[in-house]
């Protein structure tokens, strides 16, 4: 059986939507500078997206087992060099090929529209036809395993447009689905947390995210432990609005509802911030600990397993401050924060205002992001624009 692909198609716009964020109703963050329609709200949270939220658990489910396949015997000639020197590997594209193909499959009714953060172009150059060979069988290979795609058997063509699915800018109208196929990629080389992160956006807004986490432990990692014994890990956390965030075993079916931490004294809380001092600043994250009178090291752990980590309470703060002149990608952050969100907590900026997914690919920010419970967000959001200030008076 063949697939369609087609890389750019958003919906016809259904409703006129006005500065628009995350639909949370009882969970959601507004600063006084943001208002938002409550009838949009309600609309939103009455939908239903149970075909939407099958089909993204079933794709990166299957994309997760690509990545544990690859990750146990990865090789140095899987692993590439991007323009911005960030490293890709077989896995990022296989994972993206697979999400894409797996959609459009469950469904075949929808018009697709796809960002996400790999493209094909390095895989149509001179010497990349072994790699792309390879790509190719890890996807037939996860697609026969799992039963359902028995008469699919993809051609390297049309691995190449499955990728190439993802070149959709998105925006405030229609349908896209937002993906990262391997977030946290350096995490994924040392055998640490990386994450598959799907989330689906309409008319602008995060409606809906999966995040699989391979090697994020069951069990909680509070103490600050990212590992577990064999067996004891694999992580799938999801949320639709207005219904909650779950999580199971990669390997189960059987969900647990889940809340983020509900700690309201600082020196009680404990923060994750990203493993790579070259995605966040150490130096500002620890600045506001001190002020905030956290007692805790912070946690440092790659991808969005922090997202997923934080909606279940292992956690009670996430400061990510990138160096200037990085833009943040809306595909880094969208699945993570509507599951941090449908769990009771608060996603921002440092200003505190909401994330706005609905400008396209990148999110326009002030200065970072910042995680935390309702209660601990007007101090945290004190100590973060205090410590800000500091900074830039000793520049």
């Amino acid at each position: 059986m063949s697939i369609n692909f087609v890389s750019i198609i958003a919906k016809p716009k259904i409703t006129t939507t006005t500065n628009l964020f995350l639909v949370s109703s009882p969970l959601l963050f507004l600063s006084n500078k943001t208002k938002t329609k409550p009838s949009i709200l309600t609309a939103f949270s009455s939908m239903s997206y149970d075909k939407e939220l099958s089909a993204a658990k079933k794709a990166a489910s299957l994309a997760a087992r690509l990545c544990q396949k690859v990750q146990k015997a990865i090789l140095q000639s899987d692993v590439q060099s991007k323009s911005d020197k960030s490293p890709v590997t077989v896995a990022d594209y296989g994972s993206q090929a697979l999400v894409s193909y797996v959609l459009q499959r469950e469904l075949p009714s929808e018009l697709f529209s796809l960002v996400a953060e790999e493209d094909s172009e390095d895989l149509r150059k001179d010497g990349a036809q072994e790699t792309l060979e390879r790509i190719t069988k890890l996807v037939n290979d996860i697609l026969a395993s799992d039963g359902s795609y028995s008469d699919s058997t993809l051609s390297t063509d049309d691995v190449v447009k499955a990728i190439d699915c993802g070149k959709s800018e998105g925006g405030s109208r229609g349908r896209h689905w937002v993906l990262d196929p391997i977030d946290g990629t350096k995490g994924f080389l040392r055998g640490d947390q990386y994450a598959i992160a799907l989330a689906l956006l309409d008319e602008g807004t995060v409606v809906l995210g999966v995040l699989a986490c391979p090697n994020l432990p069951l069990t909680s990692i509070a103490g600050g432990s990212q590992h577990s014994l064999p067996g004891e890990v694999g992580c799938l956390f999801f949320s639709v609005v207005g219904g909650g965030t779950y999580v199971h075993s990669l390997d189960s079916s059987s969900a647990v509802k889940v809340q983020v931490s509900s700690i309201d004294n600082p020196e009680e809380a404990s923060f994750f911030e990203s493993y790579e001092a070259a995605h966040s600043m150490h130096d500002l994250s620890s600045s506001i600990a001190k002020k905030l009178g956290v007692k805790a090291p912070p946690v440092r752990i790659d991808s969005q397993a922090k997202y997923g980590a934080l909606s279940r309470g292992d956690g009670v703060i996430y400061l990510r401050f990138p160096h200037k002149g990085y833009r943040e990608k809306i595909w880094d952050h969208a699945a993570g924060y509507i599951v941090v969100a449908e769990a009771g907590g608060v996603v921002t900026d440092a200003a505190g205002n909401p994330l706005d997914f609905s400008k396209g690919r990148y999110l326009d920010l002030d200065t970072g992001i910042i995680v935390t419970n309702q209660k601990l967000m007007p101090s945290l959001l004190k100590a973060v624009r205090e410590s800000i200030e500091e900074k830039v008076s000793s520049l």
